[in-house]
């Protein structure tokens, strides 16, 4: 169902797509620009607009800029920076901003270098509709509308999986249900984009929930038309370059390289781009001098690349061989190790070919997580995977920046494939990155960087579910496309002058992860099949390889990484862990030297580089939430000693009074007569009051069995004093005023004590007579956070 509506200077469209009308509005917004569009899904509204600038003669490239930017009062949120405005985009805007121009970009005609931006601007958002599948229907519907010449409508749609049913545009919550993330891009003709993140999904599930994508797609695509019907405006007077003038170049470009067809091959084979360079820069030279118009122009390097390519193709294609000599379905060598520098958690070098990356895992506590400022609902990231393209991988010299578009795009897809196979939080509780540093590239390196990531987690002893690995399959077609070769294990050069980068990465038993860009105008039938099961084949050989290098996940992890174990608390216990402003959990850090996190749930995660540390840190907490029982006997030592009777620690961060009248069968006049601080005792719980204070005795208890302070505690942290001194310096509260203090001296009238008078009874002396300040009280603040399994080996 369509409709259309006018109002006050905005006419919208609308169509019901995933369960929800999808709106595109015109005519109201951004009336200064080239071609502007809002696009409303649920509340998440989207304004896209396209701008063009003046034509650049002289340049060999389409100067497309698609920006994608979050507004955070799209939330009703101020932004967290120090100036509460907002900064350089995000990683999600980022990835957003490249989702939207790699199925635009194709769609512009060949030749066309006016400069064009694409800005898409998030202005509302529910949190529950993601906004990026919407850009690339409000780009298209943008540039449609105005006057830049493009070939057709393209539009993208999120799919997700969710109990088995397939779901267009999920949600939030449904994508957190989902066994599938997908977005597919779609003209009317093919697929020019895909991007998946998935559970291990078959392939042939996955090309059905393609296919279902595309149908959305088109569907979008024919409301795109309604929209540019009613509003377009009409298009430029564009003229493609002189194609004679371009076909006469490419000519005397190949009358120059006639006969050094071997030389030609060798550039492409082993000096890659350097070759090509070298020989652009001989071709452009001898073309100068006799037209120097043509000197300094990108005319001449597009016309050698163009020869390259002819040349590559007609190997492949005719005698079945590539430019290093390779099968089309042949694997460069592969070489797999883990374990490859000290201190480090985890570290694994992988390398196909020339490509050669290096990953390194890190494991850290809950502390360590990411958190999130963006208008997701997610706060917290628990694993991440950051990728490195420094310039000396290409043996060139260039500043070295930070991570551009491009890395952060590849660390992403990584990241996506490894994923779906590392343990539940619960079951691993650690933080975890991984770090890839391509140390020389030729094509795939965001593949090799999954298969080095895989390394690297295994040698750090996280127990994922399964090994990942990536393989990238290439395309090269004829003039007429009516004839192909599928490559696997693309080289850095098939994948410039190629006609497809098609990226696979996935277990024994599925798919993870897929991302394709697709340079022809349609795919060849039944080709998701072929190129699918194509690279499930390479992706077989390089899993054999890589776990002939490590077997399975290191039973342990690392000697230099954080020991974290789990405790359960009662949650109305947590205060007491914390303390007054943090006092009690910071003395026990700085006594154990272990990093301690609480969520809300109860769940304490003790970690430490020393398990000695984090055993007495344990030891500390189950002290001060453990539920005590009368009768339960302790051993610990003589904290502190009042008038009126001894404080005795019983467990770790927790003590109980002995009156003077319970420290022996005897009569005693002065504490001290019995017990000095310091000396370790045995005492039974004899009474908790209302107020959780606990009375202890010591008469007749040497001979019952009981738990106590071990030397390790004390040398960890144990005694009180330290994490008194933690909280501030003295002990731990004088008398309660009101009550606590001294009795007063003993009456001397009350006759011997009756040495058979047996067990004294509960409740016989005040509970007023304990001092006040032994119980942590509840408060600070608690960390909240955690992340969402089994293994196959």
């Amino acid at each position: 169902m369509t409709t259309a509506t006018t109002g006050s200077q905005t006419k919208v469209f609308t169509r019901e797509i995933g369960g929800q009308i999808f709106e595109i509005g015109a005519g109201r917004l951004a009336q200064n620009a080239a071609g502007s569009v809002t696009i409303r899904y649920g509340d998440t509204v989207l304004l896209v607009t396209v701008c063009e600038g003046d034509p650049r003669p002289g340049i060999d490239f389409f100067p497309l800029t698609v920006d994608f930017e979050e507004r955070m009062y799209a939330i009703g949120k101020v932004p967290g920076s120090f100036f509460r405005r907002e900064g350089r985009p995000g990683t999600d805007a980022t990835l957003a901003a490249r989702m939207t121009d790699r199925p635009i970009r194709p769609l512009f005609p060949k030749g066309f270098k006016r400069e064009v931006q694409i800005s898409c601007l998030l202005i509302a958002s529910d949190r529950q509709n993601p906004a990026e599948p919407l850009a690339t229907v409000g780009a298209s519907t943008a540039i449609s509308m105005s006057s830049l010449p493009f070939e057709q409508p393209v539009s993208s749609v999120a799919v997700g999986r969710v109990n088995g049913k397939l779901k267009a545009f999920p949600t939030y919550e449904e994508q957190e249900q989902s066994d599938l993330e997908l977005t597919v891009a779609a003209t009317d003709d093919s697929i020019v984009m895909l991007e998946v993140g998935a559970k291990e999904v078959s392939e042939a599930d996955l090309i059905s929930a393609i296919e279902y994508g595309e149908k959305v797609c088109r569907e979008l695509n024919a409301l795109q038309r309604e929209v540019v019907a009613a509003l377009g405006k009409p298009k430029m007077e564009w003229v493609a370059p002189n194609a004679n003038a371009e076909l006469a170049l490419r000519e005397r470009v190949k009358k120059i390289l006639a006969g050094r067809e071997e030389e030609l091959m060798g550039a492409l084979k082993g000096e890659g781009f350097r070759g090509i360079d070298e020989i652009g820069k001989q071709v452009t030279e001898q073309i100068g001098k006799e037209d120097g118009a043509l000197a300094n122009g990108g005319q001449v390097r597009a016309a050698v690349e163009y020869v390259l390519k002819q040349t590559l193709r007609k190997q492949i294609l005719e005698q079945g061989l590539r430019a290093d000599n390779r099968k089309p379905d042949e694997i460069r060598k592969l070489t797999a190790e883990v374990g490859v520098l000290p201190r480090v958690h985890g570290s694994g070098l992988f390398q196909r070919g020339e490509t050669q990356v290096l990953t390194v895992a890190t494991l850290g506590a809950l502390r360590d997580r990411a958190k999130l400022d963006n208008i997701a609902p997610t706060e917290w990231k628990m694993f991440m995977h950051h990728y490195n393209f420094p310039s000396f991988s290409v043996g060139e010299a260039r500043p070295l920046r930070g991570p551009g578009r491009r890395e952060i795009g590849h660390g992403m897809l990584a990241e996506k494939a490894i994923e779906p196979v590392l343990p539940p939080f619960h079951e691993f509780p650690y933080t975890i990155r991984l770090v890839s540093d391509v140390l020389s590239s030729n094509g795939s390196t965001s593949q090799a960087s999954v298969c080095g990531s895989t390394l690297a987690l295994m040698d750090a002893g996280v127990p994922i579910a399964a090994p990942v690995a990536g393989i990238a399959m290439g395309l090269i077609t004829s003039d007429d496309e009516s004839k192909y070769v599928l490559l696997t294990d693309i080289a850095g050069i098939e994948d410039a002058l190629g006609d497809m980068d098609f990226k696979v990465a996935g277990t024994h038993e599925g798919v993870t992860a897929v991302q394709l860009d697709i340079k022809l105008g349609h795919l060849p039938p039944n080709f998701l099949q072929e190129v699918f099961e194509a690279a499930r084949v390479a992706r077989m050989e390089i899993l054999e390889v890589m776990l002939a290098a490590i077997p399975e996940p290191r039973k342990e992890v690392g000697e230099f990484a954080p020991k974290i174990t789990i405790v359960k608390i009662d949650p109305s216990k947590i205060g007491a862990v914390i303390g007054p402003g943090g006092r009690v959990i910071n003395g026990i850090i700085a006594a154990t030297g272990a990093s301690i996190d609480i969520e809300e749930d109860g769940s304490v995660f003790v970690g430490g580089s020393d398990i000695n540390g984090v055993r007495a840190a344990i030891r500390q907490i189950e002290g001060l939430t453990r539920e005590l029982q009368i009768g339960d006997v302790f051993e610990g030592p003589v904290s502190r000693i009042m008038s009126f009777g001894a404080f005795v620690e019983i467990l770790p961060g927790k003590d109980g009074m002995v009156h003077i009248s319970e420290l022996s069968d005897e009569r005693v006049d002065r504490v001290e007569d019995v017990v000095q601080v310091g000396d370790h005792v045995k005492v039974k719980v004899m009474e908790i009051d209302n107020l959780g204070r606990i009375n202890l005795t010591m008469r007749g208890v040497d001979d019952e069995g009981s738990v106590g302070l071990s030397d390790d505690d004390a040398s960890r942290g144990g005694e009180p004093r330290v994490i008194s001194r933690g909280g501030g310096g003295g002990g731990r509260g004088g008398p309660r005023p009101g009550g606590g203090g001294d009795r007063g001296p003993r009456r001397d009238d009350r006759g011997p004590r009756r040495d058979d008078r047996g067990q004294r009874p509960m409740g016989d002396r005040p509970a007023s007579d304990r001092p006040a300040g032994d119980r942590p009280a509840d408060g600070g603040d608690r960390p909240a956070g955690g992340n969402g399994g089994g293994r196959r080996w």
